[in-house]
C-alpha cells in the first residue's frame, strides 16, 4: 500500500486560553500546573514520535500541505465569522464560540489543519496514493458553520469535502465518525443533503448533550443520509465491531461511495479522560480493517483518515500507530502496553448480550 502521512510541525504550536481541563481559570477553579484544555498538542506529536522512533514512518510517505484557501473556508463558513476570526488572530489572539481559545495565528493554524485534510483527501481523489492520514490540529467535527465548539475552529473535513466537490474530483462522500463524542459539525453542514452521508458513532450524549439521537437522519435530500449510532457507555471492543458490521458497513455498501473518509478519534479508548468506553489499540485498527475492505469493494480502495479527537498522552500514539500499519501494511508494530489490563476490563458476556441488544434497536431503525 501507498500512505500518505500528512502532517505539520506549525500545527503542533496552536494553542491559547486559561482554562483548567474544560474549565475557565476564576472562582474556585485553579490553575493546573500543565495549564490548558485537554486538546494538547502532545497527544500528536508523540503519535509523530512514535511513528519516527518505530521506523514505521519509513513505510508511509510524510508529506505537508498548503493552508485551505479563503475561498475553501467560504465553502463552509460565512464571511463575517471567518473575518472576526482572522482579526482576533492577527491582533493577539482571543475565542470565538465555546472552548475554542487560540493565540496569535491562530487562524493560520486553523487553515493549515483544514489544508492537511484537503491534501489528504486530494492525493487519493487524484491517485497519488492509495490512501492517506491527515494529522490534523485544531480538529473540526464539531464546529459549526459559524459557532466553533468542542476545540475546533473550523470543520476540517467538511472544508475538504466541498473543495472536492467543487472540483469535480467526486460526486458522493461517506464520512465515518469514531470520535467518542457526536460529529454535530460534520452533521450540520451535511444535514439536508444527499451527496455525503454522515455516519457518527458516539457515546450517547456525551458531547454534545443534546445532539446525536438515532431518530436524527437528515432532512429535505438529506433524509435518511444521516446516520447517527449513539453507544451505551462501557461499551467495548465487540460493541464497535458489532455496530460496524451490522450498521456502518451495510450503509456504505447501500450509499456506494466514490469515496470514504473517517473522521479518527481515539477519545473511545479506555483509558481517556473524555469518555467512559472501553475501546483499545485493536479496536481502531481492526475498525480500519473493515472498512479498507469495505473501500476495497466499493470504491478502490479510496480511503482518507482524518485526525480529531482523543486526549491521553501515553495512550493515544499506540491507536494512531496500529492505525497507520494496518493503512499502511506494514509489519512495524508498536505493542501496545495496556492491552492485557484493557482485554481484563472488557464486559462479560451477559453485558455483551446487553449490548447487542442496543444495535439490533438500530438495525430495525435504520434498514
Amino acid at each position: 500500500m501507498s500512505t500518505a502521512f500528512f502532517w505539520d510541525e506549525r500545527c503542533f504550536w496552536h494553542g491559547g486560553g486559561n482554562y483548567a481541563f474544560t474549565l475557565p481559570l476564576g472562582g474556585l477553579v485553579q490553575p493546573l500546573a500543565a495549564g490548558g484544555l485537554p486538546e494538547s498538542p502532545e497527544t500528536k506529536r508523540r503519535l509523530k514520535n512514535l511513528l519516527d522512533v518505530t521506523g514505521l514512518i519509513h513505510d508511509l510517505k510524510p508529506k505537508s500541505a498548503p493552508e485551505a484557501t479563503w475561498d475553501d473556508l467560504a465553502r463552509v463558513h460565512p464571511d463575517a465569522f471567518l473575518r472576526k476570526f482572522k482579526d482576533l488572530s492577527d491582533n493577539g489572539g482571543g475565542e470565538v464560540g465555546l472552548r475554542t481559545p487560540f493565540a496569535q495565528g491562530g487562524f493560520e493554524a486553523a487553515t493549515l489543519s483544514a489544508g492537511l485534510a484537503k491534501g489528504a483527501l486530494f492525493d487519493v481523489l487524484k491517485g497519488r496514493v492509495d490512501n492517506a492520514y491527515a494529522l490534523s490540529r485544531p480538529p473540526g467535527h464539531h464546529c459549526l458553520p459559524d459557532f466553533p465548539n468542542g476545540f475546533c475552529l473550523l470543520a476540517n473535513i467538511a472544508i475538504a469535502v466541498e473543495a472536492a466537490l467543487a472540483e469535480g474530483l467526486t460526486e458522493r462522500v461517506a464520512v465515518i465518525d469514531w470520535d467518542v463524542h457526536h460529529g454535530n459539525g460534520t452533521e450540520a453542514i451535511f444535514y439536508d443533503r444527499d451527496d455525503v452521508l454522515t455516519i457518527s458513532l458516539h457515546q450517547e450524549h456525551n458531547y454534545p448533550v443534546d445532539t446525536g439521537d438515532a431518530e436524527d437522519r437528515g432532512v429535505g435530500a438529506g433524509d435518511g443520509y444521516n446516520m447517527n449510532i449513539p453507544l451505551p457507555p462501557g461499551g467495548g471492543h465487540a460493541l464497535y465491531l458489532d455496530a460496524m458490521d451490522r450498521l456502518v458497513l451495510p450503509a456504505l455498501a447501500q450509499y456506494q461511495p466514490d469515496v470514504i473518509i473517517i473522521a479518527c478519534g481515539y477519545d473511545a479508548a479506555a483509558i481517556d479522560p473524555l469518555s467512559r468506553m472501553l475501546a483499545t489499540a485493536e479496536t481502531f485498527r481492526a475498525m480500519t480493517e473493515q472498512v479498507m475492505e469495505a473501500a476495497d469493494n466499493l470504491c478502490d480502495g479510496r480511503l482518507v483518515q482524518v485526525h480529531e479527537g482523543g486526549y491521553s498522552e501515553v495512550y493515544v500514539p499506540f491507536c494512531g500507530h496500529a492505525v497507520l500499519q494496518q493503512m499502511s501494511g506494514s509489519g512495524i508494530a508498536a505493542p501496545d502496553p495496556l492491552a492485557e489490563t484493557f482485554e481484563a476490563r472488557q464486559p462479560s458476556d451477559r453485558l455483551q448480550r446487553m449490548h447487542s441488544g442496543f444495535i439490533d434497536d438500530l438495525e430495525t431503525l435504520f434498514f
